[in-house]
């Protein structure tokens, strides 16, 4: 790839916020839209992988979700406590929300708006999977494919993160950019539910230009919050026409490969990839078989389209 097939990042006003963005490849080429997790920029969607798959002819781009990165940060809502997850979980009481994941939908088809997108390839982890669903849930219509990685339904019934993934969602947000460096090195050795000591030696580097770019713990707790009260996708997604990938990890200890079975089998002729020895993370010895597997996929969703 040459200079001139990756544009910085920019701004662009839609749905009513500020979205901070950034494309590789072709503008001629198949548009796939990259939409993060919770409380992760769009920086975690590593640039080598932007690249690789922008050189399967995709015109990818990137951004930070509402309440993270350089988009808007918004306001309101408390801190989430151990006793509405209790409620939610044991008594179905919903957790209240300043907005939900609707919301995020809109606020991605407002950038495929602004760029005069009509419809795109979808490929969502984990939160941002279930604001990929929502997506082609509510605006189908925009939605060449759907790639939902690491991610659920929102059924009940799937089992909850282990008790130290858990624990590290919990966690009070580090006080200092030493304590957030150290933090953010043992979260991913969590998440990602294995040893990967080529990920661990980037970590500290990855930790520094996610800092530099800004932090808003409030927003990756109004982001958790609309997760939780936005309920199960499960019977909506019975009547999803949008051909469907579905990529999980066989170790995740975030969102569990029950997880990511309930989806592929909520979704009428989705396929299902299990990828062995992978926790909540993308790391790079799974790329070849990730980006493959999504190049496949939305080439030959628009091939069968044309």
């Amino acid at each position: 790839m040459n200079a001139s097939t990756h544009q910085p990042p920019q701004t662009v006003r839609a749905n009513g916020i500020d979205i901070c963005y950034e494309i590789f490849g072709n503008d001629h080429a198949e548009p796939l839209l990259l939409i993060m997790g919770l409380g992760a920029q769009m920086i975690h969607w590593d640039d080598a992988f932007c690249e690789q798959l922008a050189a399967h002819g995709f015109r990818v781009i990137r951004f930070d979700n509402r309440d993270i990165g350089k988009s808007s940060h918004l306001t309101g809502g408390k801190r989430l406590t151990p006793l509405e997850l209790l409620k939610l979980r044991f008594l179905r009481i919903p957790v209240a929300a300043t907005y939900k994941l609707i919301d995020m939908a809109k606020d991605t088809v407002g950038l495929m708006d602004a760029l005069g997108i009509k419809s795109a390839h979808l490929v969502g982890a984990s939160m941002g999977g279930m604001i990929a669903q929502e997506v082609t849930l509510s605006f189908p219509q925009r939605v060449r494919s759907l790639t939902s990685i690491m991610s659920t339904t929102g059924n009940p019934r799937v089992p909850p993160p282990t008790r130290e993934a858990a624990a590290m969602l919990m966690a009070p947000p580090p006080r200092s950019k030493e304590e957030y460096v150290v933090r953010f090195g043992e979260t991913w050795k969590v998440l990602r539910g294995g040893s990967f000591p080529e990920e661990e030696a980037l970590d500290p580097g990855r930790a520094e230009r996610v800092f530099a770019r800004g932090l808003n713990p409030a927003g990756v707790g109004r982001q958790l919050r609309a997760v939780l009260a936005s309920g199960s996708r499960k019977e909506r997604l019975h009547h999803v026409k949008t051909p469907t990938l579905v990529i999980h990890g066989t170790v995740d200890p975030l969102v569990r490969p029950e997880g990511g079975k309930d989806t592929a089998e909520s979704i009428p002729g989705a396929k299902l990839l299990m990828i062995e020895g992978m926790g909540h993370a993308l790391p790079a010895r799974f790329w070849p078989e990730i980006i493959g597997a999504i190049d496949k996929h939305a080439h030959g969703a628009a091939a069968r389209a044309a």
